[in-house]
């Protein structure tokens, strides 16, 4: 299954959530395909979706799923490389009326860099990028979040 998510900007998504569905409708991507659209206003035919999903159902949803598209948000791709999951992050961008600013699209590049998601920064691009993970081995994230409480908590006792 791919799960599809664009968070829970303001701001709508309609390219990705638009480009998603004609891939299904198209059946460039054969199987389920479950979307979160959040604020956009285009509605999917071909998809099953719901605007928003609670903590606990959002990460069914991940955990469910054997490839996700998502927004550049750093909590979903933290999310989505944390469970091993394959990631394509397609960047909000600000001359679509999608964000305030292009930050995702320098947060994806920097994630790429690490391997540990596919950066399609290009919605045209989802076919081939849908292509390509099928085969490529991705890192695996390492949180540091371990070792840096293990650093204070041995910092606290020495004091």
């Amino acid at each position: 299954m791919i799960f599809v998510t664009v968070g829970s900007q303001k701001f709508q998504f309609n390219r990705l959530i638009k480009k998603v569905d004609q891939m299904v409708r198209e059946r460039v991507i054969p199987g389920e395909v479950f979307m979160q659209t959040g604020a956009c206003d285009y509605m999917p035919q071909y998809c099953w979706h719901q605007p928003f999903l609670d903590r606990k159902h959002y990460m069914e949803m991940v955990d469910k799923c054997g490839v996700i598209i998502t927004h550049g948000g750093t909590g979903t791709i933290v999310d989505a490389v944390k469970r091993k999951k394959k990631a394509i992050v397609v960047p909000r961008i600000v001359k679509y009326g999608e964000h305030v600013d292009d930050h995702q699209l320098q947060m994806l590049l920097r994630f790429q860099e690490m391997n540990l998601i596919y950066a399609c920064k290009d919605v045209d691009d989802l076919p081939e990028a849908l292509k390509t993970i099928r085969t490529h081995q991705f890192n695996t994230y390492e949180s540091t979040t371990d070792a840096f409480l293990a650093s204070v908590d041995d910092f606290i006792r020495s004091v």
